[in-house]
């Protein structure tokens, strides 16, 4: 779902458009999930189905992921993909809303496919999208084929993705949403989507600039997000919206305050401090592990051409110019561009 901290955001004037070559250099620390979804949402045909292999497989999800780290190689970025585990038993109650609400979506969708009407069925198929666990095991082998570290997280990926970049092993997190801040995050960037479309320019900000310009601790910030709203206490409280919650925490200090001067009525399953904890000491994992390894190239192109039908063409020009840059990188010590692509 997300904290809904925009309107505060661009209030404040928290933030700042930067170019991709701001984070040259510089390790990502990607949440995967949304990532995913993203590209499902993306790539599809002019039906609004996704696209498939000869077996008829999903496979929008890679030609999305392919493509967006060979660009982001070859503008030298070190992109880390971070997985969700099983969700924290306290987000069950919002993902089985989450889950009819897709089944009813899907419906919808098979409709107007089925009507021929594919504008309305492109829309209806962003909200019934689905990541099953063949597209997460898919995503994984091809990501470790590009040689790119990949990381499960014990529950969350926001929560471990913040956790490294807390660390220093990540410069930043790649989110979709705000929630990266509340587990405490200093940097998170939005729309880091290498897309030559002009229109996505990657949004950077800084936790300390968030919380210096709303005059409140990173404590206050998380309950801000409960009276909004967060995945273990959904649709937060009935007429409070961002700048009403931002004034009260100002004003009261906490949740606790505000139930004790009547405020808010807190009727959810678990009290305030326990939901305040899951973002403030959330379950990471300590023992990963950052490696980068140069692209297995005819794993690769076996795991795409021969296994889902993808142009060999296409997949051997989005390489190129990713083995270009990390030759370079290398500084002579693997073989020149022509030579590495003359063995292929």
């Amino acid at each position: 779902m997300g904290v809904t901290l925009g309107p505060i955001v661009k209030e404040l004037g928290v933030g700042k458009i930067v170019r991709v070559e701001f984070f040259e250099g510089k390790i990502i620390a990607i949440d995967a999930l949304p990532t995913l979804y993203e590209m499902l949402a993306m790539i599809r045909d002019k039906r609004g189905l996704y696209l498939v292999d000869e077996k008829g497989r999903v496979t929008s999800h890679l030609v999305g992921l392919f493509n967006r780290v060979c660009r982001m190689l070859a503008k030298g970025l070190k992109p880390v993909f971070i997985f969700d585990g099983p969700p924290h038993p306290l987000k069950m109650k919002e993902l089985e809303l989450r889950r009819k609400e897709k089944l009813e979506f899907q419906k919808k969708f098979i409709e107007a496919v089925l009507a021929g009407k594919y504008e309305e069925a492109k829309k209806l198929g962003k909200r019934a999208m689905v990541v099953n666990d063949e597209m997460i095991r898919s995503a994984k082998e091809l990501l470790k084929l590009m040689g790119i570290p990949v990381i499960d997280a014990p529950h969350d990926g926001e929560a471990q993705a913040a956790y490294i970049v807390i660390k220093g092993d990540a410069f930043v997190a790649a989110v979709r949403d705000w929630d990266a801040f509340l587990y405490g995050a200093p940097r998170i960037v939005m729309d880091l989507k290498m897309s030559p479309n002009p229109f996505f320019k990657p949004r950077y900000y800084e936790l300390s600039e968030f919380l210096a310009k709303a005059g409140i601790t990173r404590e206050q910030l998380v309950d801000l997000a409960i009276l909004l709203g967060t995945d273990y206490n959904p649709g937060g409280f009935e007429g409070i919206g961002p700048k009403t919650a931002l004034m009260l925490i100002k004003k009261y200090g906490s949740i606790e305050k505000l139930i004790k001067m009547r405020k808010i009525v807190w009727n959810y399953d678990v009290p305030p401090s326990e939901i305040r904890n899951i973002f403030l000491n959330p379950p990471i994992r300590e023992d990963y592990k950052i490696e980068f390894k140069d692209p297995d190239v005819q794993g690769v192109i076996k795991f795409l051409v021969d296994e889902y039908n993808f142009s060999k063409n296409r997949v051997m020009k989005e390489l190129s110019e990713t083995v270009k840059r990390l030759s370079l990188e290398k500084k002579g010590k693997q073989a020149s561009l022509d030579i590495f692509l003359g063995r292929l």
